[in-house]
């Protein structure tokens, strides 16, 4: 997905593409029992709310991104914990791509 994300005056003027891997944390034994769709996350719903939220954000560092990004799947979705890998590819001439993985939990 593409965002304005950076601290440079030229970062602020254009979209830029962020990678997200996320790793959703519930309890999936009644989905694996019923093997029935409404009884495990809704990965659609949830990757359509990580979307919604990040195009229209506007942060300078990909370390508040992921802390947002964190707190709303918390909040809105029935997920325990998580663990997010946000890239920024291209962020740095040295390096493929640059980013931060964090791990929370509902009670971080």
């Amino acid at each position: 997905m593409r965002t304005v994300i950076g601290v440079f005056d030229w970062e602020r003027e254009i979209k830029q593409k962020l990678i997200f891997n996320i790793e959703l944390g519930t309890d999936i034994a009644k989905a694996a029992m019923t093997d029935e769709l409404e009884d495990t996350l809704d990965y659609k719903a949830i990757s359509h709310a990580v979307y919604d939220m990040v195009e229209k954000s506007q942060y300078q560092l990909v370390e508040t991104v992921a802390e947002k990004v964190a707190e709303m799947i918390l909040k809105d979705f029935p997920v325990k914990w998580l663990s997010l890998t946000l890239d920024k590819p291209g962020a740095v001439s040295v390096a493929q791509s640059v980013g931060v993985k964090i791990e929370r939990g509902q009670r971080d």
